[in-house]
């Protein structure tokens, strides 16, 4: 399903949403982009000698998912979250986009056993600063309980653009003002942005945890290209305890993250704590999906 916003012509789609795939057993969005039509994740697939190729499966653009969810690892592909139906069917209105799914996160031994299910509601609204993507997901089973466990792959992942990769020149900088995987990874920030210089242009992905999620997100950043907010991992990230999170039957468990999709003339500043606050103003006007 292609996502399009109103601009010059021709219009490029901001990005893909892919809810069946043979080989990627999650949704996903790909071919995401920013305004003026760069695009800001890798390709999907990698055009090989054009783009870092590794995870070509696992990293398609911006998803969400969970390494370890009562055992089952969703990240991997070991297991399918399959998506079973649109509960909100896409609409648009003035500057604004949404479209809510269920998914349903089945036993890698026996896919007709349900571990949960998500319904997530998918907004899309043109901002000063770029295209804004908030996912807010609720997580419940009626029958039996389950739990989120602890791993490094654990949340809401992107996978950014080749030339924006640290790898490539670009930079992550997170609200603390650290800068790069080896400052950044493991550790706690209200934001992190991957950004960089493409064609003349600064364009990024700031990536926001909700701060009214359970636990504020660890980010495991790589310099290779990957980003992920993660607000399960503890132990993974150094801490003494490991982390387990249950959810009791019948509870209804939420995760929200916001996406900031922006690009701005290579002499031109990006604001990302401007950009945060806006964001975190925004979510107070935002409906709750429907369970």
């Amino acid at each position: 399903m292609a996502i399009v916003v109103g601009g010059p012509r021709p219009v490029i789609p901001l990005a893909v949403y892919v809810y069946a795939d043979k080989e990627i057993t999650r949704p996903y969005f790909a071919h995401v982009h920013a305004p003026g039509g760069i695009q800001v994740t890798r390709h999907h697939p990698p055009v090989e000698g054009q783009d870092l190729t590794d995870h070509a499966t696992f990293h398609p653009g911006i998803w969400l998912a969970f390494g370890d969810i009562d055992g089952q690892d969703y990240w991997r592909l070991k297991a399918r979250a399959r998506h079973d139906r649109f509960v909100e069917a896409p609409k648009a209105t003035a500057g604004q986009g949404t479209f809510t799914v269920q998914n349903s996160y089945c036993r890698e031994d026996d896919p007709d056993q349900i571990v949960c299910q998500e319904t997530c509601r998918y907004t899309v609204s043109l901002d000063p600063r770029g295209y804004l993507l908030v996912c807010d997901s609720l997580f419940r089973s009626p029958e039996r309980p389950f739990a989120f466990g602890d791993q490094e792959e654990m949340g809401l992942g992107v996978r950014v653009a080749t030339p924006i990769a640290v790898k490539s020149g670009g930079t992550i900088s997170d609200a603390m003002g650290r800068v790069n995987e080896k400052q950044i990874w493991g550790h706690a920030a209200r934001w992190c942005d991957y950004s960089g210089v493409v064609d003349g242009r600064r364009v990024g992905i700031l990536v926001m945890p909700d701060p009214a999620n359970f636990r504020p997100s660890r980010f495991h950043a790589r310099d290779y290209g990957l980003l992920a907010a993660n607000p399960f991992g503890q132990k993974v990230f150094g801490d003494a305890e490991a982390s387990r999170v249950p959810v009791r039957a019948g509870e209804l468990f939420r995760l929200r993250f916001g996406v900031l999709l922006h690009a701005n003339p290579a002499d031109r500043q990006f604001d990302p704590p401007a950009a945060y606050e806006a964001y975190v103003r925004q979510l107070s006007g935002l409906p709750r999906p429907a369970p």
